[in-house]
C-alpha cells in the first residue's frame, strides 16, 4: 500500500500548504516531498528479496509470491516504521536538504549524515545485522530524495524535514487493516494496537473494505490535485468509466478474495480501470490547447481520474453482487 502512503502525505501535506497562504505550485511541491518520504519506509521489503533465492522455477509464480514475503515478515514493518525512528532521521533529512557549500553548510550536512549512521549502529545493536541492513537503505533512499530537492528546488531545507516528519510519521498507519501493526517505538518496546484491525469478520468484506480505504485515499489525493490545478474532478472523469460496473460478475466467476490470496482480484480490478484510463475517445480541442504543455497533463489526469473512477464502479458492484449472491 505505499502508494497510498505516499498520496495520503501527498493530499495532506499540499492541503496545510495551501491552507496556508502557499502558491499552488509551491504547495503541490511540498506535498510531493511528503509523498516521496511517506513511500521510502516501504524500502525494508527489499530485503525480501532474498526468499526468491529460495524459490524453486517448479513451485510456479504463486510459489514465488509466497517466498518473497515469508522473507519479509521477519523485518517488515519494524524499525523503518518507528515513529522514533522517524522523529530522529526527519530533522536529519532535513540537514542534508540544506543548499550551499560554505564550511558551515557542509557541518551541517555532516551532523545529518552522522545522525544517519547513528541510527544505523542503534538497529545493529538492538534487531541484528538484519534491521541495520534495511535501516541503511533506510537513510540512503532518505538522503538521496533530500539530496535531490536540495539540487532542483528552493524549498527550505525547514520545510523538508517536517514534510520527511510527516511523511514517515504518517506511512505506519495504513498498515492497521492489511498486516501485522508496525513495530511503532523502535527499539523500544511498547505494546500498542499488536493486532491488525478487523473491519469485518467475514476476511473477503474485510480486504474490500480495505482496498475502499486505499481509493478512497487516491481520490482524496486527486481532488487535491484538481484543486489546486484550479479543476474540476467531475469534468475530469470521462463517461467510460461507467464500463467498470460489468466487474460485478466477477463475485460470481472467481474465488473471493482474502489478504491471504488477493492477486487475482487486485490485478483483475486495476486491469478494468486501466483499460477504461488509457482506451479513449478521438480528442476534442480543449480551452487549454493553447497553453504550452497543458493538453498533455489534461490527458494523463483525465485518463488517472477515469480510471480511478472505473475501479471504485467496479468495487461497488463487486461488492453488491458478493452481499447479494455470496454472502448467506
Amino acid at each position: 500500500m505505499f502508494v497510498g502512503h505516499a498520496l495520503l502525505a501527498f493530499a495532506v501535506a499540499a492541503l496545510v500548504a495551501d491552507w496556508r497562504g502557499w502558491a499552488p505550485r509551491r504547495a503541490l511541491l511540498v506535498g510531493a516531498i511528503a509523498g516521496a518520504f511517506a513511500a521510502i519506509p516501504d524500502i525494508d521489503v527489499a530485503y525480501a528479496l532474498v526468499g526468491l533465492l529460495e524459490w524453486q522455477a517448479g513451485d510456479g509464480a504463486l510459489g514465488a509470491s509466497t517466498a518473497f514475503w515469508d522473507a519479509s515478515r521477519g523485518v517488515h514493518r519494524s524499525v523503518t516504521h518507528s515513529l522514533v525512528v522517524g522523529a530522529v532521521a526527519a530533522p536529519a533529512f532535513g540537514l542534508l536538504a540544506v543548499r550551499g557549500y560554505s564550511p558551515r553548510v557542509r557541518l551541517v550536512r555532516a551532523v545529518g549524515i552522522a545522525v544517519l549512521v547513528a541510527l544505523v549502529a542503534i538497529a545493529h545493536v538492538w534487531g541484528g545485522p538484519i534491521a541495520a541492513l534495511v535501516t541503511g537503505l533506510f537513510a540512503a533512499s532518505g538522503a538521496l530524495v533530500a539530496r535531490t530537492i536540495a539540487s532542483h528546488t528552493r524549498v527550505a531545507s525547514t520545510a523538508v524535514g517536517i514534510a520527511a516528519l510527516w511523511g514517515l510519521w504518517s506511512h505506519p498507519w495504513g498498515d492497521l487493516v492489511t498486516g501485522s501493526p508496525p513495530d511503532w517505538f523502535f527499539p523500544f518496546d511498547a505494546a500498542v494496537l499488536e493486532s491488525r484491525l478487523v473491519l469485518h469478520p467475514d476476511p473477503t468484506l474485510h480486504l474490500l473494505g480495505a482496498f475502499a480505504i486505499e481509493l478512497a485515499t487516491i481520490w482524496l489525493a486527486a481532488v487535491v490535485l484538481c484543486r489546486l490545478t484550479d479543476r474540476s474532478v467531475v469534468a475530469t472523469v470521462n463517461r467510460r468509466a461507467a464500463v467498470g460496473v460489468a466487474y460485478g460478475v466477477a463475485a460470481l466467476a472467481v474465488t473471493p478474495p482474502t489478504l491471504e490470496v488477493s492477486y487475482h482480484f487486485v490485478f483483475s480490478i486495476l486491469g478494468v480501470g486501466l483499460l477504461c484510463g488509457v482506451v479513449r475517445e478521438t480528442p476534442t480541442p480543449t480551452a487549454f490547447a493553447s497553453v504550452r504543455g497543458l493538453p498533455a497533463f489534461e490527458t494523463l489526469l483525465e485518463a488517472g481520474v477515469t480510471a480511478l473512477a472505473a475501479v471504485t464502479v467496479a468495487l461497488a458492484a463487486y461488492l453488491t453482487v458478493y452481499l447479494l449472491a455470496i454472502v448467506p
